[in-house]
């Protein structure tokens, strides 16, 4: 029964140490910490209690899950200066107050999708625009400089330097993948069960915005794509190279030496075997049959194959 309302409730296993957890409020604190200095230094206090509230829920977001998308410094940035550019708008041409503030919502989680930074405390960046009073309205689209542009680059700053400390939540997320050591390539576990994937998140360390079960799922969609995918008929060509897209010893590497007529106009192929799993034979099958093995088109790059990606098809 207390499972069933848990999962009502969206309560999950808690995946993350108490070191991470110290260390998120810590760097929350210096974060929001840096923003009032800023502001107080750029602004006056006047301003400060404006802003902290769009800033502090930022916090949240660059401190407890610093690798997210929604935390990455485009969704940031974006996030927040469009939204306010968004909400001044709302509050110059909207004389109602509270349509205004929904209206500047709504069209800066539409303009977030469309642009590809939806971070969610740029609504409240939006919404201070227009609730923020007369001092904020005073100062028209200044509001996006000073200051929400002010705030944005100190916070981010704070996210940059804090969680370099640590090399597991260095951030961006494209620094952490760029500083961690590079990892050979293992083939990929046959099952995975929600409890695997529940121990891979607990091993992570740093906050996931995502369940086992989210994860299972899109490992299931995952797989499925992966078996159902393959090169198009229409794309086959002699003197290429396809691969099954196989791990381990099951992987291998075809080469199409030659096309010729077959049975019934049927074409058939003839390929070499020039890596990985019965390397150097040779054989024959029809196109629709070599379609079907083939999961995609590779080609050699010193001592490795990679994956050549197909034009769409139309």
């Amino acid at each position: 029964m207390f499972q069933t309302w848990f999962d009502y409730l969206g309560i999950e296993p808690d995946t993350t140490g108490y070191g991470e957890k110290i260390i998120s409020g810590v760097g929350g604190f210096l974060g929001v910490f840096a923003v009032f200095l800023a502001s107080d230094a750029v602004l006056g206090r006047s301003s400060v209690p404006y802003v902290v509230a769009s800033m502090g829920a930022s916090a949240v977001l660059l401190f407890a899950a610093p690798h997210g998308k929604l935390s990455q410094p485009w969704n940031l940035i974006g996030g927040h200066l469009i939204s306010a550019a968004i909400g001044v708008a709302c509050a110059q041409w909207i004389p109602d107050i509270q349509l205004a503030g929904a209206a500047a919502v709504g069209a800066a989680i539409v303009a977030m999708y469309f642009l590809g930074c939806v971070h969610p405390p740029g609504g409240a960046s939006a919404l201070v625009a227009v609730i923020g009073g007369t001092e904020i309205h005073s100062l028209g689209y200044e509001y996006l400089l000073l200051p929400v542009g002010l705030n944005v680059l100190v916070i981010l700053a704070a996210a940059i330097v804090v969680n370099f400390i640590f090399s597991w939540r260095r951030y961006p997320a494209h620094l952490h993948r760029m500083l961690s050591p590079a990892r050979a390539a293992e083939p990929a576990p046959p099952v995975l069960s929600t409890k695997d994937l529940d121990f891979a998140l607990r091993q992570v360390g740093t906050y996931v915005d995502v369940s086992g079960d989210d994860l299972s799922s899109m490992y299931r969609l995952a797989e499925h794509h992966a078996q159902s995918a393959h090169v198009p008929v229409e794309a086959l060509r002699v003197g290429h190279c396809y691969s099954n897209g196989k791990y381990g010893a099951e992987w291998s590497v075809r080469q199409i030496t030659a096309e010729s007529a077959g049975e019934e106009s049927e074409t058939l192929i003839d390929y070499r075997v020039i890596a990985g799993a019965g390397r150097r034979r040779t054989g024959t099958s029809s196109r629709i049959d070599f379609a079907r093995w083939a999961k995609h088109e590779v080609c050699r790059n010193e001592s490795t194959w990679q994956r050549v990606e197909l034009p769409p098809q139309n």
